[in-house]
Parts: C-alpha cells; structure tokens; sequence
C-alpha cells in the first residue's frame, strides 16, 4: 500500500473487517484505535481487527505499507478465541525486519504457494505472537507424530497429490495448520517444505531433460512453476545452471 497524505490531523473513522497485519516499508504515520494512539513506522507495526474504528495521520509525509489480511479461520488457528487483543502494537526487531524484506523478495520470485506462503507464516506467528496475551495455539501446541506428519507431506509431494500444489491446502488435506505443517518439516528434515519441494521438482526436471525434453515452457508448466523464466532462477540457485545448460548436459547423444 502506497499513501501520499501529509496532513498533521486526524482522518475520518476508517472501518475495516479483517484481520491484519499492517508493517512499513518506508516512511511513518500515526494511527488511532481502540482509544489509544500510537506511531507507526519501520520499528512499530500494528494489528487491526473487524470492526474497529480506526483514524490515521501522516504529519511526515507518505508512506509505503506492507497489509497482510488473515481470513478468519487463519487468525484462529494462530491467535485462538481471543475476544480482547493485548495490544495492538508490534515491535518490528531486526529478526522481523529481515522476514518482512524476505517476504517482500519472495513475492518477486513466483514461487507464491510455498516459498511466500511459508514466510508468510513466520512473520504472522511472530506478530501475532506479540499482541496476544498468554500462549497462543501455536505454541501451545503438542508435538504430536511428527515423523508420521512429515512422512505424509513428503509422500503428497512425491506422488504428486493435488493438494501439493501448495502449503495451505498440502497442511489442510494432512489435517494440521500450515504453520504446523512447516514447523514440523523443518524439525524433522533440516529443510523447509518449499526446499524439499523444489528438489523433487527438480529432480523431474532433470529427468525430463534427460530424456530430450524440448519445450522449456512446458516442462515449467508441468512441474507447476510459474513460468520458465521461475524455473531458471530456481534451477540455477539449486544447480548453479539453466535449464538451457543442462540440456546440454544431460540429453541423450547420437552415436
């Protein structure tokens, strides 16, 4: 979000009705809310509820804000049956600070259902975890069978089951929450579920390549990249070359 105000007074009463959780990327506001006033800028970033009456000021100038809306069923499954927040205010440390650019990265690759959504997650269990009082669902809760958790995310995204197309709906067919889903993967393996996906991903590209594929653009179709131009990037981060590169490599040679 992109606002160009410089006014020193307050606005009129803004009413929204979701969940969110509002971060700055440059510049500083002033935002009222549930009677208290607060300054908002790269350090401090807020959450908003349904139905509250918000007034903004921008006495500096404009300001350049990341928004994150959580659907309902979401904000439960972080912050609980929480009637009353805390707070509404969250420190932005410099851990927070780093998801928040990384996310911003990431929604640049492509990779939006994995890669995105699993920072995604990060920075909204880091936020809401401020403004919450006491344990919230995440960390409250139990292990469980996480071997067993993990075993059967790996074999969706080996088999290639249509859930695996992306986090939510992998963690929502496996019965967990995302973050869940996340946590326990990278407890088990060492890796996150977007690396272990895209090395099966890789891995049947490099088959495919192997075997003489010869359209880039649909061998980034099938294997559910957003386009070749994804692929590349993806290929050569994990591989240190394209495609291009590796077809050459690999495909099959006349005697």
């Amino acid at each position: 979000m992109t606002c160009q105000d410089d006014h020193a007074r307050w606005s009129e009463t803004e009413v929204r009705q979701d969940y969110r959780v509002v971060l700055v990327r440059r510049g500083r506001f002033r935002r009222r809310a549930a009677g208290a006033d607060a300054d908002i800028d790269s350090t401090m970033a807020y959450v908003g509820v349904p139905g509250e009456e918000e007034h903004f000021a921008h006495p500096a100038g404009g300001d350049d804000c990341t928004s994150i809306s959580l659907t309902p069923t979401l904000w439960h499954v972080m912050a609980g049956d929480v009637a009353r927040l805390a707070t509404q205010i969250v420190y932005v440390d410099a851990r927070l600070d780093l998801t928040h650019r990384r996310l911003l990265a990431t929604a640049r690759t492509g990779d939006v259902d994995y890669a995105l959504a699993e920072e995604l997650l990060s920075l909204l269990a880091t936020a809401v975890g401020q403004v919450v009082s006491g344990p919230t669902p995440l960390s409250a809760q139990a292990p469980g069978n996480e071997a067993a958790l993990v075993a059967a995310a790996r074999q969706a995204i080996t088999e290639g089951h249509p859930a695996s197309d992306g986090l939510l709906p992998l963690a929502e067919v496996l019965g967990v929450s995302p973050y869940r889903l996340s946590r326990s993967f990278s407890r088990e393996t060492g890796l996150s579920v977007t690396r272990y996906r895209n090395r099966v991903r890789i891995g049947r590209a490099l088959d495919r390549l192997e075997e003489g594929e010869s359209s880039l653009g649909a061998l980034a179709a099938d294997l559910g990249f957003a386009d070749q131009a994804h692929m590349t990037r993806t290929m050569r981060q994990y591989l240190g070359r394209t495609p291009t590169a590796l077809r050459r490599l690999l495909a099959p040679r006349t005697p």
